[in-house]
């Protein structure tokens, strides 16, 4: 590898802001940002969304398929329909 042309690699602390979680990563992101952690300083970074508050991961995403879709057709529109008289 050519010296002097890649991005400085270390440990970079992460901060889900809306779960209040702290990740230790290593990363090439720039900041100016400091905190520490665990005794040692650390470039810091806060993020909104990660693993730990993202509906995929947690789990608390809305789940269509539980039942088939003829079946929620008829819940909406069942009563519409109605029975034919012959």
């Amino acid at each position: 590898m050519k010296p002097g042309i890649h991005p400085a690699y270390r440990t970079v602390v992460f901060h889900d802001t809306s779960a209040d979680e702290y990740f230790k990563v290593g990363s090439t992101i720039k900041t100016d940002r400091t905190i520490e952690l665990e005794g040692t300083t650390f470039p810091y970074i806060t993020i909104e969304v990660s693993s730990q508050s993202h509906p995929y991961y947690t789990g608390k995403q809305k789940d269509f398929s539980k039942e088939g879709s003829t079946a929620r057709f008829n819940q909406r529109f069942g009563s519409f329909l109605g029975k034919k008289k012959s």
